[in-house]
């Protein structure tokens, strides 16, 4: 059977997945979730994801959520095609990998999505941004930058010289705050720059990026 994704096509982090998929080669079916009229929240939806939040992933049977959980578990079950090493085995090689993906948990997620709950979901619920806090988030992230691009001025990726799921974790909510919302973090930072172009000019990303 094929890999099922449910959620819905433009949400972030189901592109995410349907952008692994495509990494590995892994062929995968939509399974539209009606977000905006709350099909998320319903009983049929959270027997499988509790939460109530897309996507989740039906393969062949083995339901999984999280979407980062998701992507570790494609790249390793299909590790013999694709894209290799997204998720590296060897021991050392696996620990910065760890180290890698913790910093983009860290220090660019929370300020990425922030920005993104501020500017763009609040509007959507009718509210106004707190400015304040937008202006705090967009200094932070602007400061764990700062920090990516001494990382990225010594190595290519952030878990060495080749990419990984670390490296792709940013797609979604970084097309957001750096494209889609402009907010001018690259320009002064030439090695966080390279890598953004590099990692935004994937045949996977760009067939996904609008919609998965």
């Amino acid at each position: 059977m094929v890999l099922k994704i449910h959620g819905h096509a433009i949400a972030p982090l189901v592109r995410l997945v349907a952008e692994v998929c495509r990494e590995k080669e892994v062929p995968y079916e939509l399974v539209n979730v009606e977000v905006y009229k709350g099909e998320h929240k319903t009983p049929a939806f959270q027997e499988f994801q509790p939460f109530g939040q897309v996507p989740y992933i039906d393969d062949d049977g083995f339901v999984l959520y999280e979407s980062r959980a998701i992507c570790r578990y494609i790249a390793k079950k299909y590790a013999s095609q694709g894209t290799p090493n997204l998720v590296p085995h060897e021991p050392k090689a696996e620990a910065i990998f760890e180290q890698a993906v913790s910093i983009e948990t860290s220090n660019f997620h929370p300020f990425a999505l922030g920005i993104t709950v501020e500017k763009i979901i609040k509007k959507h619920r009718g509210l106004e941004p707190n400015e304040a806090r937008l202006s705090d988030l967009v200094n932070n992230l602007k400061a764990k930058l700062d920090v990516y691009e001494v990382i990225l001025g010594k190595q290519a990726y952030l878990a060495g010289s080749n990419i990984t799921l670390a490296d792709l974790f940013h797609l979604p909510y970084g097309t957001i705050v750096f494209e889609e919302l402009g907010y001018d973090m690259l320009e002064d930072r030439p090695n966080v720059a390279r890598w953004w172009k590099d990692i935004t000019a994937r045949p996977s990303w760009l067939a996904v990026k609008a919609k998965a």
